[in-house]
C-alpha cells in the first residue's frame, strides 16, 4: 500500500503540477490528501493534482516518488485508473 507521487511536469496556471495517487484505494488517497491539506477540488477522478512547491512536503509525509510511467502502471494494476474517455463520459 502506497501513495505515489510523480514529478511535477504539467504546466497550468503559471506553475508546474504533478499527480498523487494510491496503488490501493481511493479511501487511502483521500485520507492522505486531507491530512496534507490538499483541497477536494484537486481531485480528478483517480488522482490529486499538486503544485510543484508541495512536492518535498508530500514526500516527507510519506508519498513515494515514482516516474509518471510507473505511477500510471501501478494505478492501472490496482484497478483505479480512469481513462480520459471515461472522464469525458463517453
Amino acid at each position: 500500500m502506497a501513495v505515489l507521487i510523480d514529478e511535477p511536469i504539467w504546466p497550468a496556471h503559471g506553475r508546474l503540477w504533478g499527480h498523487l495517487v494510491s496503488d490501493t484505494s481511493l479511501d487511502e488517497l483521500h485520507a492522505f490528501a486531507a491530512a496534507a491539506g490538499i483541497p477536494d477540488r484537486g481531485f480528478d477522478h483517480d488522482h490529486y493534482d499538486y503544485p510543484d512547491e508541495r512536492r518535498e512536503a508530500l514526500i516527507a509525509q510519506g508519498a513515494v516518488p515514482v516516474t509518471g510511467k510507473e505511477l500510471v502502471a501501478r494505478l492501472t494494476a490496482a484497478g483505479l485508473r480512469v481513462s480520459q474517455r471515461e472522464k469525458r463520459g463517453l
